[in-house]
């Protein structure tokens, strides 16, 4: 049974707010298109995020890197159009605001435009604060992401664990402590250590969401081909399966094909 209601509001950023003020956490999993946000948001989901995790799942890249704007606008125009309660957040590309603040407002204001979302999601802290500046100053709405940005995958060159050493961890902290004093209206953290997301979300005012960041946070997001299982290869630490769709999706074309080839499908009832 469904935990959403329908007289439930549109998610807004005020609402998120409220929401980590009185202590209930926010739900987010990524979405890439009509069919999925359709069933993501009638199930109750808070936050929706087009994330450019895209690259790797629908477009079978090893990294996030190579996709585009134009794409990411594409995949988060699909999924505007199948919800009607989520706050859709989507990730802005690689190249698309770094090092370059006029770019960086130029592409959250296609974003908007084009797709009709309600917020963008960047990495990074310091490093990107005039970017940030220059698209709250547009009105845009700005998640934040830290920790392990995967964006930088080349700079880090690996998937562990973050900010576990006291001077990365300090830096994150920092970076969370501007990304709020800038205007953001939430960040996620990805793959840190428990004790330093509880530390972060206990000190910031908004919401922190948690990807790999232990219970501590305001809220989690996940993957969500990873969360239904049908991605099997990603097997880390911090995820949990809802289901098997990979078996049973398998199995399901597998009996069709076996149909077909007997000739048993269509029989006379499914016949004009």
């Amino acid at each position: 049974m469904s935990v959403h209601k329908s007289d439930v509001k549109k998610i807004t950023t005020h609402q998120l707010q409220n929401m980590k003020e009185r202590g209930e956490k926010i739900s987010m999993l990524t979405a890439y298109d009509f069919s999925m946000a359709t069933i993501l948001d009638a199930a109750g989901t808070d936050v929706l995020l087009v994330g450019d995790s895209a690259s790797n799942v629908m477009a079978g890249h090893e990294t996030t890197l190579p996709i585009t704007l134009d794409q990411m606008i594409y995949h988060a125009s699909s999924v505007v159009r199948g919800v009607s309660r989520a706050f859709v957040v989507v990730d802005m590309p690689f190249g698309s605001y770094q090092g370059n603040s006029s770019e960086a407002l130029r592409s959250a204001i296609r974003i908007m435009k084009e797709s009709g979302a309600h917020g963008i999601k960047l990495e990074g802290g310091a490093e990107i604060k005039e970017s940030v500046t220059r698209i709250l100053s547009a009105g845009v709405p700005v998640m934040g992401h830290l920790g392990l940005t995967p964006q930088s995958i080349y700079k880090f060159g690996t998937y562990t664990v973050r900010a576990k050493e006291e001077a990365e961890a300090q830096k994150l902290v920092d970076d969370a402590q501007l990304l709020q004093e800038l205007g953001c209206f939430a960040i996620v953290l990805e793959k840190i250590p428990s004790e330093l997301a509880k530390r972060v979300a206990e000190t910031l005012t908004i919401p922190i969401i948690g990807i790999g960041a232990g219970p501590h946070v305001d809220g989690q997001v996940l993957v969500v081909h990873d969360m239904l299982g049908i991605n099997k290869e990603f097997k880390p630490r911090f995820l949990r399966r809802y289901a098997d769709l990979h078996t049973i999706m398998t199995d399901a074309v597998t009996n069709y094909i076996k149909d077909v080839k007997s000739l048993d499908f269509p029989n006379e009832k499914e016949a004009y």
